[in-house]
């Protein structure tokens, strides 16, 4: 009898010890899917801050700016701007 009381709480002991030990690691795996999950939420808005600057270099008065600061470029003057007929590439 006492054999058997032994053999029970070492069994006993074993479940607990596995019990502890798989908790824990499942507090260390949800530990570390809430940093990854507020990571991916930091790069959502970083993501997002990228687009809307995308957005602005890219934007028709900007780039009228650059042409005319750096590269020198002008609209041209109406006299010298000739109209162009499209040319009959289809027929009718």
């Amino acid at each position: 009898m006492v054999r058997l009381n032994v053999l029970l709480l070492l069994t006993v002991m074993l479940c607990s010890l596995g019990v502890v030990t798989s908790q824990h690691k499942a507090r260390q795996l949800f530990q570390a899917l809430e940093v990854q999950q507020e990571r991916t939420r930091q790069l959502e808005v970083e993501f997002g801050q990228l687009q809307l600057e995308l957005s602005t270099w890219g934007t028709a008065p900007r780039i009228e700016k650059i042409a005319v600061e750096k590269l020198g470029m002008r609209t041209p003057d109406a006299e010298t701007l000739l109209p162009s007929l499209p040319t009959g590439g289809a027929s009718r």
